[in-house]
């Protein structure tokens, strides 16, 4: 993970810019996308920690550019959810000195054009949510560590 895309903040000195991504070949019969960014590792939490979350993305998206900052920069009508951080928008990786994390974007592909959700969504709500609309899933685990 490159330190464009680390976050700013607790610890860790990055640029916090999202990364572009790209995708093709989802399901047929997909209407929308879901994209999530979660930290597998992260031990003080007991479920992980939510990085990013973008969600309500148009079937025609193909990918989404580097640097969304305040839904700017998202396909029309996509949007994202509270993380782990307690606001929207995408937050870095940042593993605590000495220690290595696991972070994991899933592209999730939805039967339907818009998630049932309320505008101030949790991760954890988009994802139940998303969990009962998915037609296929595809991810990308990266590793990010910090030396003490």
């Amino acid at each position: 993970m490159a330190a464009s895309h680390t976050l700013n903040g607790y610890g860790c000195t990055g640029q916090n810019r999202s990364p572009a991504l790209e995708w093709r070949g989802a399901p047929k019969g997909t209407k929308s996308f879901a994209i999530t960014m979660f930290d597998m590792d992260e031990h003080g939490s007991p479920s992980g920690w939510w990085h990013w979350v973008v969600y309500d993305i148009p079937a025609d998206a193909s990918g989404l550019p580097a640097g969304v900052v305040d839904g700017k920069g998202l396909p029309v009508g996509a949007k994202e959810a509270r993380t782990d951080l307690g606001v929207p928008g995408y937050g870095g990786p940042c593993a605590p000195p000495g220690e290595t994390h696991r972070y994991v974007f899933t592209l999730t592909a939805l039967k339907v054009r818009m998630l049932d959700a309320p505008a101030d969504s949790t991760a954890a709500r988009i994802g139940y949510t998303a969990h009962f609309q998915t037609l296929g899933t595809t991810t990308l685990a990266l590793r990010f560590g910090q030396s003490k």
